[in-house]
């Protein structure tokens, strides 16, 4: 070798280690763990690997724009037990209270007691989760400067018993800023960590192999795909300009589910809920396609409980659509009329706020894909909100003095909806609310008589302070909680007391939300296999996990509780996988 031989092989080390992660250049492995997924339960589990000192490769498919995923499209909800927020609105809330509910609501069936069974590990998540809840969830998320607003909401009151399902209190606690609020704190970690050489973001990364070597996982393979500008939530390119082969002893999966593949929706649809909608507006991003499921069912991983699904029953159709099908949902208070597409009112507990996916069966029951809110606009000032983080600019951008003005207006976002969406109807009178209704579904399926009359039964159930209809004891009991009084329920009315029209009509889409079942974990996040084991090397959390488990919700949701779910699950597969890279 001459002196310019050693020169040209200098250069070419120096190069190529600027060109590669600096944690990468000196070993096989070019990170001690890889993270697919840059939603809020990757950014969570990559912040805890971070923070013990671990380097960590942070790959999506998507965009720098879409950082945060689904999460920060959130109305920003979470669950929690106790809290001070519930104290100040006189909430009287415990660990056993919340537990009955969680149980009444899971309805956990498969394999509790068994080891091999689907939900032996969901209830052990479970009962971890309502802990976390009512413990040190709060604090730990206040610590990162975290704040709610004062006026817990009560969602999903339930289907009427005890210790059936729904939430006996409110507790669903709306954080101040929204989605972007709850993921911010955990992508100035990231970020953190990035500016320390400890994170790499790849973006425009599609994972579509992990990679097992003699029984262990030891990476991932893929595609690059081409750089795109494409804005958050918009669909982006899927041409693919090369490969890449990323080698780490861990690989932490949180590609979130399924909810924007409605073939992959309508595949694994249950029977329990009738046949799928032949219509159904999609409430997340294209990119929210489930494509990592079987990618890591492939490599070892075992699904469990993939008919365990949760969908709303109050979409629109957005005006403005950011993604494909784009849906937006009504948050309900408890005083709309709830008919069907051939106009026979719900009875409980399918009633607004109570119980979905029971008024979901119930929809498709009626062979139909819609339903319809009947009900006057003193009711929408007051009881209607929009689900998103870009439809409620007064929390998202924490702007006190906008959120104050809901008291006196209707919201914008709201106003908008009424004026330009696809939904909505205003009349002033029954017959003509009735008509348009017809006109707007092509049909001629709403009999007016029919609808006037049981429009003035219900009205007529107004006149005392007591009442046999389940709907109206549901609204004077929110009427007791300071909360449902201050920001969520109208003064009981009648529907068709002119002091509070015009009447408004609005037709209801299902919307697809969220997938509750996915890759079995033990409460470390590791992902198990057909026989019970921990395939090496391979954990997963959030969304691809069912929120931890395989589905810690069961058969039902009570709210507030994916975001939370993402949070805790992302939080223990980072702390585990980081321990066992010591």
């Amino acid at each position: 070798m001459n002196r310019r031989t050693v020169l040209a092989a200098t250069a070419g080390a120096a190069v190529a280690a600027h060109a590669t992660p600096a944690f990468g250049a000196a070993a096989a492995a070019d990170a001690d763990a890889i993270v697919v997924g840059h939603g809020l339960a990757g950014l969570v589990a990559t912040a805890e690997l971070v923070a013990a000192g671990r380097k960590v490769l942070l790959l999506d498919q998507e965009p720098e724009a879409s950082l945060g995923g689904q999460a920060w499209w959130s109305f920003g909800g979470l669950f929690f037990v106790n809290s001070v927020e519930q104290g100040l609105m006189g909430v009287k809330d415990s660990y056993d209270l919340a537990w009955q509910d969680w149980l009444g609501s899971a309805g956990f069936d498969r394999g509790v007691d068994d080891p091999a069974g689907p939900d032996y590990w969901a209830y052990k998540w479970a009962q971890a989760y309502v802990q976390f809840a009512a413990g040190e969830k709060r604090s730990w998320l206040s610590g990162l400067g975290l704040q709610w607003f004062p006026a817990v909401g009560w969602a999903e009151r339930g289907g009427g018993k005890a210790d059936g399902h729904g939430n006996s209190v409110p507790r669903f606690h709306v954080t101040w800023g929204t989605g972007p609020a709850i993921v911010e704190p955990f992508e100035k970690k990231v970020r953190a960590g990035v500016a320390a050489g400890k994170v790499v973001f790849k973006f425009r990364h599609r994972v579509d192999e992990v990679v097992v070597t003699n029984g262990a996982v030891t990476g991932v393979r893929g595609a690059i795909l081409e750089a795109s500008s494409a804005a958050r939530g918009t669909p982006s390119s899927r041409t693919v300009i090369g490969d890449f082969d990323l080698k780490a002893p861990i690989v932490i999966v949180t590609s979130g589910g399924i909810g924007a593949n409605q073939d992959l929706i309508r595949q694994n649809w249950p029977a329990r809920l009738g046949p799928p909608p032949g219509f159904m507006v999609t409430g997340v991003p294209a990119h929210v396609d489930g494509r990592m499921l079987a990618i890591t069912q492939k490599a070892g991983g075992r699904i469990v409980n993939p008919d365990r699904m949760w969908h709303y029953t109050e979409g629109l159709r957005n005006f403005a659509p950011i993604w494909p099908n784009h849906g937006i949902r009504i948050l309900p208070g408890p005083s709309s009329i709830w008919l069907d597409a051939k106009g026979k009112r719900f009875s409980a507990p399918d009633m607004p706020g109570y119980d979905t996916l029971h008024t979901l069966g119930t929809i498709t029951a009626s062979g139909y894909d819609y339903s319809w809110f009947v009900t006057t606009q003193k009711i929408v000032d007051k009881e209607f909100a929009l689900s998103g983080s870009e439809q409620n600019p007064d929390l998202t951008g924490k702007n006190l003095w906008l959120l104050l003005s809901r008291i006196w207006q209707t919201p914008e976002p709201i106003q908008k909806f009424q004026k330009y969406g696809a939904d909505f109807v205003q009349a002033a009178t029954l017959p003509e609310l009735v008509a348009g209704m017809n006109r707007l579904a092509g049909n001629n399926l709403l009999d007016p008589a029919d609808v006037k009359r049981q429009v003035d039964a219900r009205d007529r159930e107004i006149d005392n302070a007591y009442s046999k209809d389940a709907q109206v004891m549901g609204i004077r009991n929110a009427l007791d909680y300071l909360g449902d009084q201050i920001s969520r329920t109208a003064s009981i009315h009648k529907i068709l007391d002119t002091s509070a029209g015009p009447l408004v009509a609005v037709r209801l889409n299902v919307l697809t939300r969220k997938t509750l079942g996915g890759l079995q974990t033990d409460l470390s996040g590791r992902v198990l296999n057909a026989a019970g084991a921990p395939v090496p090397g391979l954990y997963a959390a959030g969304e691809v996990s069912g929120f931890g488990g395989g589905g810690v919700h069961g058969y039902r949701s009570l709210e507030g509780t994916f975001l939370g779910g993402c949070l805790f699950s992302g939080r223990q597969a980072g702390k585990a996988a980081a321990a066992a890279l010591a």
